[in-house]
Parts: structure tokens; sequence; C-alpha cells
């Protein structure tokens, strides 16, 4: 792959500057450092008044990088859609770090007249669809695939879905039409984190064999480790405008991805900080 460099500038986080890639650097470098630098960012939003929904915001992180670098390195006019609307924290901040977000959303998250609310909506520039709530986001890219593919602009509708997420019957309801259909140019990403908001998945309502369900919707599968983000990032890579089956791409994510002491733990769903923790933080994410 070629590398293709934007600057994020300056975040003005607890004093920390996203860092001039080098010319040496590589695309995957450039995808890592940028996710780096968004989870410090989410960090810094969960210390916020309001806090954030801090472990599902840096699982996905990786997936966002990658899918936001597709369509801002192309000018196809694909579009990704954050269905997990509640990890709204991360995809303010991955829009950032890939250039396509001019606006440091740090400051300014969850304030009262601000557009960077707690559920991402298309006043926010790269956002054009609201979602949060769960399942509306699937259909909203299948939308954006099949529009694309009728007026032959092509482009990608790319969908970012939570696991749990995926106990909505209105996501196996899309997965049927756009099978149906022959949308090969839906992109559906699962972040496999393993819980949701009241425990874990594999508790209130399991998903054995979720390959094989996809499969037998029609969909070629990919199945990833949804934080290698080079990996993530050249499974995008391959022209889709013939494609007559739709891609799901399960990423097994571990929520709060980065921050050891918060790792795979149900209480990171959502995080409320003191600057000093999120300073702390800081330091440690990785």
């Amino acid at each position: 792959m070629t590398a293709t460099v934007t600057e994020a500038g300056p975040h003005g986080v607890g004093g920390a500057v996203a860092e001039r890639p080098a010319p040496h650097q590589t695309l995957p470098d450039v995808l890592r450092e940028r996710a780096l630098t968004a989870r410090r960012m989410v960090i810094d939003m969960a210390a916020s008044p309001t806090g954030c929904h801090l472990g599902g915001s840096l699982s996905a992180m990786d997936i966002l990088i990658a899918a936001l670098d597709r369509t801002a390195s192309s000018d196809d006019g694909s579009q990704v859609v954050l269905s997990k609307g509640h990890a709204a924290a991360g995809l303010y901040a991955a829009l950032y770090v890939t250039g396509i977000l001019p606006e440091d959303p740090v400051p300014h998250y969850g304030a009262p007249t601000h557009h960077f609310t707690g559920h991402p909506g298309p006043a926010v520039p790269g956002v054009r669809f609201p979602t949060g709530s769960l399942g509306h986001g699937v259909p909203y890219a299948l939308g954006w695939a099949l529009s694309r593919r009728l007026s032959g602009s092509g482009g990608l509708g790319i969908a970012v879905a939570g696991d749990g997420e995926l106990q909505e019957g209105l996501v196996w309801e899309t997965c049927q039409v756009a099978a149906a259909q022959q949308v090969g140019n839906l992109v559906l990403f699962v972040d496999r984190n393993g819980g949701q908001n009241d425990g874990l998945v594999a508790d209130i309502s399991p998903q054995p064999r979720l390959a094989e369900r996809f499969e037998a919707f029609g969909f070629e599968v990919r199945e990833a480790d949804g934080h290698d983000v080079a990996a993530l990032r050249e499974l995008l890579e391959p022209d889709r405008s013939a494609a007559t089956r739709p891609l799901a791409i399960i990423a097994d994510t571990v929520k709060g991805k980065g921050l050891r002491p918060v790792e795979g733990k149900a209480a990171s769903h959502y995080v409320t900080i003191d600057a000093a923790r999120a300073t702390s933080w800081k330091r440690i994410v990785r």
C-alpha cells in the first residue's frame, strides 16, 4: 500500500501534540500513530463533565481508523456509518486524526450547545447519518451502498456495529435485503468485544458460529484481529464494484483496548474520570 498521510495537527489534549509523520513511515505506521493519538483524545473526553463510552470507543478505534482512511484516501464517495453510535467519542477522535474533522472535539465534547454530543449527528463533518438507537446504522450503510451502485457512482457503504448490537432484529433484516439485492459494496464490520451495556454478550444472548450465520445470509466473511489496523485496512483495499455478495468482517477486539487498567472490564463501558487520572492514563495508553 502507498502511504496516504493526512496531517492531524496539534490535538491540544494534555499538552500532547500529534507528531508529524516522518518521510520514511509506511501507511501502517501512520495508521497506528493515528490510533494512539485518537485513544488519548478519547481518554480526555472521558475526563469531560459528561464522561463518555470509553470501552467501546477504544475497542472500535482501529476499525474506525482503517475505515476512515479508506474513505479519506479515495474520492469514490465511500461512507462510514458508526452504527454503535454510543462510541461517538471514538468516532470524533478518529475523524479528527484522519483529517476529515477540522475541529478538535475534545474541548467541546458533551457541551450543551455543541454538536459533539454523546451520539453522533450530521452536524458533525464526516457524519452523514445520526445513530445511537442500535441497529439503525447498518440499514443506513446499506441504503448508501445501494444508492451508489444504482447511480453507477461506486464507493462503499461501511457500517461499524457492535456484537451486542447484533441482537437487534433490524440488523438481520438488513443483511437479508443486502444479500437479496446483491449489494456487494456493503461492508459490515462487527466490533466483537464481547461486552454490552448490561454485561457479557455470552451471558445475555450468545452468538455461536457467527461467521456461519453471515455466510448463510449470503455474505462473504472475513475474521480478523480487530486491533491489527494494517490488516483491517488491507481488507478494504480490493475493488468491490463488481462484487455481488456483501462483506462481513468479524473483528475480534478488546473492550478498553490499549488501556491496561480497564482492558476487558465491563466497568469500562461508560467512564467519567478526573483530569489527573486522564493525564496518568494518557502516559500508559498504547
